[in-house]
């Protein structure tokens, strides 16, 4: 049994050390997951690569045990936790924005509201994602791993138990119903 593979044993029978090995072991991966995460968000996350690896790290830790099975299907579980971590981002600095607890004014603003921020974009991408779990869990699975953590189409097939043509198909197919869903 390789090194990879008990560790992924132990980190499904909750052995936190376990966890801690699989990310240094993985820690170049997932940086590159990270990175290409932020690079289609750079200009509007105020989050580092770094930053991103060490709070999915904390979080993965956090939970106890993993349920994942081989080294892709991991990388796909720790894409999904760096989205959630940058919707959380997006969402305190939108909250923080407005004011947080602070009391409201309303002010004639109908111009520079009309326009969204860049962070309201990421939003209505996650909201559009979550609507999209609804009608097809894999298609938002496909998205996750192909738009926002770069991982390639025979990787995605290995993760998913599908065909590279599925994933092409279901690309192609989610692409569209967020489009539809983003207008």
């Amino acid at each position: 049994m390789s090194e990879l593979t008990g560790l992924l044993h132990a980190a499904r029978q909750g052995e936190r050390a376990a966890i801690a090995q699989l990310c240094a072991l993985l820690y170049q991966e997932l940086h590159q997951i990270a990175h290409a995460r932020l690079q289609r968000h750079e200009r509007m996350i105020l989050l580092n690569t770094t930053a991103l690896v060490h709070e999915s790290y904390l979080r993965l830790l956090h939970a106890g045990h993993l349920n994942v099975t081989d080294r892709s299907h991991f990388l796909v579980y720790a894409a999904r936790v760096m989205r959630s971590i940058i919707v959380d981002f997006v969402r305190q600095r939108l909250a923080n924005r407005r004011g947080g607890g602070a009391m409201h004014v309303t002010l004639p603003t109908d111009i520079a509201e009309s326009v969204p921020t860049r962070e309201e974009t990421v939003m209505r991408i996650n909201e559009a994602l979550d609507a999209l779990a609804k009608v097809d869990e894999r298609l938002v699975r496909v998205v996750e791993m192909r738009y926002f953590a770069g991982v390639s189409e025979q990787d995605i097939a290995a993760a998913l138990g599908v065909t590279e043509r599925t994933v092409r198909r279901d690309w192609q197919k989610a692409r569209l119903l967020l489009f539809t869903a983003l207008q």
